[in-house]
């Protein structure tokens, strides 16, 4: 049986990048504006996971 050799192949396909991609900037506006409002460092990454977890799962309903 002959290994196919995956060293080639991408680690994510182009819609998964793009919807962590957008995730991961609405996660750092909003923890950069938590913690501009005077917030904790701790509720800042709350709310920045918070966000990155919404916006990965609308985005992805909506890219289809």
């Amino acid at each position: 049986m002959a290994r196919r050799d995956r060293s080639q192949e991408p680690l994510l396909s182009l819609r998964s990048a793009v919807v962590f991609l957008i995730g991961v900037q609405a996660a750092a506006a909003a923890g950069i504006l938590t913690f501009a409002a005077g917030s904790l460092w701790s509720t800042s990454a709350l709310a920045a996971g918070a966000a990155f977890g919404a916006t990965v799962a609308f985005t992805r309903s909506v890219i289809g």
